[in-house]
């Protein structure tokens, strides 16, 4: 074990998410003891406290706790570790491959399943971080996150090619330029049909979600979401568009659950007492990130990508009577 270090943020690690920097600079340090050493305070960012998504700047200084060997090995000692076998390669690309709805030079935009988690974490062993292990080039480098969703959410996961493509991706994000849409299935029907959903958000203590808060409760993060219903099946469920203005932990699962129609299938945020599902559907996370808009990373127009809907939610849908074919994005989505 090693003391305290703090470490400055350098110029091209500039608009790195917090969780990215740690991977770059402690290859082995888990996602899961990662979230951890920040929730107990042992991880700051220029002395404050922060989440995983907190993005860097240069000049920043990080405070990095003392942490094992094993999470300090070096990303050279990494890639020169014994790789994995070829036919687990073979079987991960195969399996991302299958997830991809549109890839360039620069950009990959995945049909993340649900189930799958996004990075790793507490008793994880398959994860699409280590997936993408298959795809690492002679020069060591492999596509890169540039958001996540939650493991039980499904639906478009972007990722950078390069470098440059993930601080220009990026930056879309911290300047919401970005246009991300989302499909749920909610309890209930929302009145009004449409409307913006303003609140304060912040880690639940010793809870793996989050809680509404109050205005300037300790890291507490204003959420915002739009949301738009659909259509309906009786008064029973009905089917929402929601747009995140802000881009939070389990930010729309709670927002859902705030205005008192929670997504079908949550089972951290679901709060309605003595609810029965309708016959027929599946007890899974009704939420499936539906589509994006982004400016492309080399300024030659946008990417505008829409997943299709995964089995469990299809079929759903099949069930109530809904039709996604028949949504008009320009009339249905939620608007400022």
């Amino acid at each position: 074990m090693s003391g305290i270090e703090n470490k400055t943020v350098t110029s091209d690690e500039a608009g790195m998410r917090l969780d990215r920097w740690f991977k770059t600079h402690f290859p082995g340090l888990g996602f899961g003891h990662l979230q951890k050493l920040l929730r107990t305070g042992q991880v700051r960012l220029d002395g404050k406290r922060v989440e995983a998504s907190a993005r860097v700047a240069a000049g920043q200084t990080v405070r990095v706790p003392p942490l094992s060997t094993d999470a300090k090995v070096s990303a050279d000692d990494k890639a020169n570790a014994k790789p994995r076998s070829r036919k687990l390669n073979e079987d991960d690309e195969r399996a991302v491959r299958d997830m991809i709805l549109y890839e360039d030079r620069e950009v990959m935009v995945l049909n993340k399943p649900a189930g799958l988690a996004v990075q790793g974490g507490s008793g994880l062993t398959r994860h699409l971080d280590g997936m993408l292990e298959a795809f690492r080039d002679e020069k060591g480098n492999k596509p890169r996150l540039v958001h996540r969703l939650d493991r039980e959410t499904s639906g478009i996961l972007l990722l950078a090619k390069t470098r440059r493509a993930a601080q220009e991706l990026s930056k879309s994000f911290r300047a919401r330029q970005t246009r991300k849409i989302y499909w749920a299935l909610v309890a209930g029907v929302p009145k009004p049909r449409q409307g913006r959903i303003s609140t304060y958000l912040t880690r639940d203590e010793g809870e793996e979600r989050m809680r509404i808060a109050r205005h300037g409760e300790d890291d507490a993060q204003h959420s915002v979401s739009l949301y738009s219903v659909v259509d309906q099946a009786g008064p029973k469920v009905s089917w929402v568009s929601l747009r995140p203005i802000t881009g939070r932990t389990h930010q729309l699962r709670a927002h859902a659950a705030h205005i008192g129609h929670p997504i079908v299938g949550d089972p951290k945020y679901f709060n309605i007492e003595n609810w029965e599902l309708p016959g027929g559907i599946q007890n899974k996370l009704h939420l499936h990130a539906r589509r994006i808009v982004i400016p492309h990373p080399k300024g030659t127009g946008k990417i505008d990508v829409s997943a299709p809907l995964p089995a469990h939610m299809q079929q759903s849908w099949n069930l109530l009577g809904f039709d996604a074919t028949q949504f008009d994005p320009d009339t249905d989505e939620p608007e400022e």
